[in-house]
């Protein structure tokens, strides 16, 4: 693989116009593509057999007119201290307020009759529903919403307005700029250049400039999720830079050791390419085994994704050689003060690698054990992990939604930000009416949790047209809905535990009738229930194919093993800083979290498949270095210094890149984005410098030459592939072999 490789990397650095109009080509088409196919993301996303979401199908289809899963917006209004909103001088400008938001998406107008009033009157709240989803609102939509409490704050009144109806397409802000800022000042201080430090910057901009426009046009054809550019873009930056940054050090080496430009651009193709193949596929092995979940926005975050860093390690491969050869050999812009000295120079021994490789070793044990206890301590708050769906009692203090959230939870209770929704299937009821009021008996009968419950069933003194109304309904719809409001919020355990009992009484309910319990509160539990089956699965099938790729790479079975359980205390460390951050509030003022609360719930099943691909990173970068080393004559312990000392640097700057890409990230206002940056970022910190720089070397010195064990009949059947450039070596042979024969006379 290193040879075909090699002749990659020269033919591009020769053929150097011609590479370059290519990308630039693809870029301006997928750019001039993006601008006339793109369409609307949507947030929208089926789980097959999920209760919760099935429910919302149902009434769907029973009641075309309704839109259970489309946007809401709460409109909280609150007069001053000692008034009320019923007054007469505020109704009108409630009923102006309200009137102002109709719109076509509205299922129906909304005046100050519909206001739902506090016990002391002061406060008072209307809910609006839209028969689209937040992410597919237009403009205009999204505008009356915000402008409407103009003429209620007229009058005097304060007015909040929350909801998923406000929310939008996260946008990229200026906290990117920040991974951009540390990619840049790494870079420079790395090679001592600007020219050569732009190199790799460059070649990752084009990489996710082609992949999100890809996405972009893929939106004019099929669904996708409002965050799967956002990942796209933040993974595809942060390998993109890495992989280009490790094959320019390389050939940088290559360089320095006297060889042409051509010829060091092919040998770094030829060697570090090779592990950045491998690097790229267990990240892709990783994305595109998210469709494992079977959850549509997972499946479509993680082949984007994937795409994107599909196209990095081809730029990586293509596009900088080629780069490198218009370079030449100018030095372009040396950055002052800053010395960027080869690690690979045989002149150049005492390094800060090689000082902390010759420590590990030396003190090998207690450095493993030690590493091994800081893992553990930090990963202890996955213990109390708990999972949710994001709500406005997360938004930042002072915004709208967090304002009215708080209005709602303080005057009407907690759970009246999250109610419930209980469905009653009665088209197999023999009598529909009765079988409705056994299950409403049946969820009265559960007191944990619950502050209300909405029944359908006409009261014992009900008028003969309200008996008649409820009779007509189930005959047309044949279903009937009860609503429940929780004591507790929409993201805390006791109304994530509400659910299941719910469940559980009305199972009891006679009559017949089918039951769902749903709700957004209800899609939580049942996603968060869906993501643990399937993690297992999928953990069996990301990591099997990462094992045995790795044992190819390395030849070895041991260190599979130990990347795997490298990899797995790096997801606990990310885990447990997320929670103890996001869920128990420690140091959340740092980067702008104002409430804590529940993990998101898909984030574990995200950050293990991102990390996994991103650990396998560092494991191929490292330890390739050290299999290298090992295979062109060193010892194992001497192989473990010398590898670490050469690739240490160009690991440390990537994963300090990386960790600014992800770092800035979680520096953002949305949410969903904050927890997945903030996870990353700490998971890449975990395992570049706890796990692949103290851990591993450590434990790879204790086990020695046994590290690259492997049976001699798996050894005889696993093919070469060569990433060490053992073909290259011996190329080298042939030809020195060539120069010396005698040339025949005659």
């Amino acid at each position: 693989m290193a040879w075909y490789l090699y002749r990659l990397g020269r033919w591009s650095f020769r053929r150097r116009g011609i590479v370059v109009s290519f990308w630039i080509g693809l870029m301006v088409l997928m750019g001039v593509g993006a601008g006339t196919l793109s369409g609307q993301t949507s947030d929208k996303f089926t789980i097959p057999g999920v209760e919760s979401i099935d429910a919302f199908d149902l009434i769907k289809e029973r009641t075309p007119d309704a839109a259970p899963d489309g946007a809401t917006a709460r409109i909280v209004f609150q007069a001053p201290e000692g008034e009320q909103v019923t007054s007469a001088k505020y109704q009108a400008a409630i009923d102006e307020s309200l009137a102002s938001i109709d719109s076509p998406n509205v299922l129906a107008p909304l005046d100050a009759s519909a206001l739902t009033t506090s016990e002391d009157g002061r406060t008072g709240f209307a809910t609006v529903s839209y028969a689209k989803q937040s992410i597919e609102l237009t403009d205009a939509d999204r505008t009356a919403l915000e402008e409407s409490p103009e003429a209620a704050e007229a009058a005097g009144l304060t007015v909040a307005v929350g909801g998923d109806a406000l929310q939008e397409i996260p946008a990229q802000g200026a906290t990117e700029l920040i991974g951009l800022g540390v990619a840049v000042l790494v870079l420079m201080i790395t090679f001592g250049s600007m020219l050569l430090a732009g190199m790799p910057l460059l070649t990752a901009i084009v990489g996710v400039g082609i992949g999100v426009a890809g996405i972009q046009i893929m939106t004019g054809f099929i669904d996708l999720g409002s965050s799967t550019p956002t990942l796209a873009l933040m993974l595809g930056l942060a390998v993109g830079i890495d992989y280009a940054l490790f094959i320019a050090s390389r050939y940088r080496h290559e360089v320095h050791l006297g060889r042409a430009r051509d010829e060091a651009a092919g040998r770094a193709v030829g060697t570090a390419g090779s592990a950045v193949v491998f690097a790229g596929l267990t990240v892709i092995i990783a994305l595109t085994g998210l469709s494992i979940v079977n959850i549509d926005f997972l499946t479509q975050m993680g082949l984007a994704a994937a795409a994107t860093v599909a196209v990095a390690v081809l730029i990586a491969l293509t596009l900088l050689p080629a780069l490198l050869g218009f370079v030449g050999d100018r030095k372009g812009w040396k950055v002052p003060f800053v010395k960027a000295p080869d690690p690979e120079d045989p002149t150049v021994k005492n390094t800060v690698g090689r000082r902390w490789a010759d420590f590990v070793t030396k003190h090998r044990v207690t450095t493993l054990v030690a590493g091994l206890v800081v893992a553990g301590v930090v990963a202890i708050p996955v213990a109390s992990m708990q999972l949710a769906l994001p709500d406005d009692g997360t938004a930042p203090d002072g915004t709208g939604p967090r304002v009215a959230y708080d209005l709602i939870a303080e005057d009407f209770g907690a759970g009246t930000n999250g109610p419930l929704l209980v469905v009653v299937d009665t088209k197999n009821a023999d009598d529909p009416a009765g079988a409705v009021a056994s299950v409403v008996e049946k969820i009265e009968s559960v007191k944990k949790d619950v502050a209300a419950v909405v029944s359908p069933v006409p009261a014992a003194d009900a008028t003969p047209e309200d008996v008649t109304a409820f009779d007509d309904q189930l005959a047309d719809a044949q279903l009937a809905t009860i609503t429940v409001v929780p004591k507790s919020g929409p993201s805390d355990a006791d109304t994530q535990a509400l659910v299941d009992d719910l469940r559980d009484a009305a199972a009891t309910a006679d009559g017949g009738a089918t039951v769902y319990v749903t709700g957004q509160t209800a899609v939580g539990v049942d996603i968060s229930e869906q993501l643990a089956k399937a993690f297992p699965k999928y953990l069996l099938v990301v990591v099997g194919l990462a094992f045995i790729l790795l044992m190819v790479v390395f030849r070895s079975v041991l260190v599979p093993l130990k990347a795997v359980a490298g990899f797995l205390l790096s997801v606990g460390v990310s885990l447990g800083a997320t929670v103890a951050v996001f869920q128990w509030g420690w140091f959340a003022d740092l980067i702008g979290i104002d409430k804590s609360g529940p993990v998101l719930f898909l984030l574990p099943l995200l950050l293990t498949g991102i990390l996994f691909g991103l650990a396998m990173d560092y494991e191929v970068f490292l330890v390739s270095r050290m299999r290298e080393e090992f295979v062109h004559g060193r010892g194992a312990q001497e192989s473990v210094v010398y590898g670490f000392q050469y690739g240490a640097r160009v690991v440390t700057a990537a994963a300090v890149i990386m960790i600014g890409v992800f770092g800035s990230f979680a520096l953002g206002d949305e949410v969903v984005i904050k927890s997945i940056g903030f996870g990353l970022a700490v998971g890449v910190l975990a395992d570049a410098f706890l796990v692949r720089m103290m851990i591993v070397p450590a434990f790879m010195a204790i086990l020695g030459a046994k590290m690259w064990w492997m049976p001699a009949w798996l050894d005889r059947i696993v093919p070469n592939l060569d990433i060490e450039g053992e073909s290259l070596a011996a190329h080298d042979r042939d030809r020195e072999r060539e120069l010396k024969e005698p040339v025949p006379v005659g």
